[in-house]
């Protein structure tokens, strides 16, 4: 008895690794400009969510204190890996609780953009941003 060997050719021609290559470029077109913007949005909320949670501590400040911080040294501000928060427009018992983004270490689309939650003098608040429409955080 002969064993009969194949000579049956394995693997994949160049062709069909053509394709393949083809493909991936194309998903990667597709999906690293959509992933870009869903980075930029989740910063632009972590943003918005830092002076949130510090919007609190300026609110108790102004009803103990009669105006609102106009330096860090009167209330300490958080820090955050993605930009500056500072006060801003401050006159009396209004003001702004404003987030600048780096110009480095975050999204391209909202590098140096600002976030800034606004109190006017009846103590209502508001949100307003320089950022893009698409990619503004919910409430904002």
């Amino acid at each position: 008895m002969r064993a009969s060997l194949s000579n049956k050719p394995q693997g994949f021609t160049l062709i069909e690794l053509m394709i393949v290559v083809a493909v991936i470029g194309i998903l990667a077109a597709i999906s690293v400009p959509q992933y870009q913007t869903y980075i930029a949005k989740s910063e632009a909320s972590a943003a918005l969510a830092s002076i949130t949670g510090h919007r609190t501590s300026v609110e108790t400040y102004v009803l103990t204190q009669g105006s609102f911080p106009a330096t860090s040294s009167a209330l300490a501000i958080p820090t955050s890996p993605l930009g500056t928060i500072s006060y801003d427009n401050v006159s009396s018992a209004s003001g702004d609780i404003l987030f600048t983004f780096s110009s480095s270490g975050v999204s391209p689309n909202i590098v140096s953009k600002k976030v800034a939650l606004q109190r006017d003098s009846n103590g209502t608040w508001r949100c307003d941003s320089d950022i893009d429409t698409a990619l503004k955080p919910k409430g904002c």
